[in-house]
């Protein structure tokens, strides 16, 4: 009878694991996605909820690329942030609470993508250090106000495989300790962040015009590929 019931734990156990993993994999709605399909995306320098004070700019200089290569224009964000500064909007909060028109006649984006850091930093154990990057994102459509996709996503890159000996992981994780004074891991890994959340099978934002996969994403079947 133990054998049975224990039998039958391990089966509901794997039930619900099952059901667990369908849930965090569950299709994004992409229907306001597909009712304004952007063509050009203004990126706003993000809110940075962490203690890092480079975390803004080290992620600017991350996001164009994967938005860029997944099918749209990206408005240069070092441009962007230099013409709101110029312009009285010195800090990022203030910038994501320009109104969209005021946006739009200065820069005419199809989207603007607003961006809040949750986590950011390297952080060093005895044997081990991480490098974190945490962010959540919201892709608004200029003319109606919509918000057309939201993304999320947390990355943590360990420097400890656990292949060494403990001395030896000791070891490097000290050096990397030191060096991290001088290398900021948290550029690459923000990198990585940026190209998982925007290219996440279930979850991510459908491709651009100008990526030759657009035509075949099934996101986009329904939507009109111009304003």
């Amino acid at each position: 009878m133990r054998v049975i019931r224990y039998s039958i734990l391990a089966s509901l156990l794997a039930a619900l694991a099952l059901l667990a993993g369908c849930a965090t994999t569950k299709p994004y709605d992409y229907s306001a996605y597909q009712s304004h399909p952007p063509q050009s995306i203004l990126v706003l320098p993000p809110i940075n909820q962490s203690v890092d004070v480079n975390a803004p700019y080290i992620y600017l200089s991350t996001i164009s690329v994967p938005l860029a290569e997944h099918g749209y224009y990206v408005f240069p964000v070092a441009v962007v942030d230099s013409f709101m500064k110029d312009n009285g909007v010195a800090e990022p909060a203030e910038m994501q609470q320009v109104p969209l028109a005021k946006l739009d006649q200065a820069f005419g984006p199809d989207a603007v993508l607003y961006t809040t850091i949750n986590d950011w930093g390297q952080k060093y154990h005895v044997i081990s250090s991480d490098a974190t990057v945490e962010l959540t994102s919201h892709l608004v459509d200029v003319d109606s106000g919509a918000t057309i996709w939201k993304g999320h996503t947390r990355l943590v890159q360990s420097s400890n495989n656990g292949s060494g000996s403990l001395l030896a992981e000791a070891v490097v994780a000290l050096v990397q300790q030191v060096a991290g004074s001088t290398h900021d891991y948290t550029r690459q890994v923000s990198g990585q962040a940026n190209t998982q959340m925007i290219g996440n099978p279930n979850q991510g934002l459908p491709y651009g015009p100008y990526n030759p996969k657009s035509a075949t994403d099934a996101r986009r079947v329904s939507a009109t590929t111009s304003r």
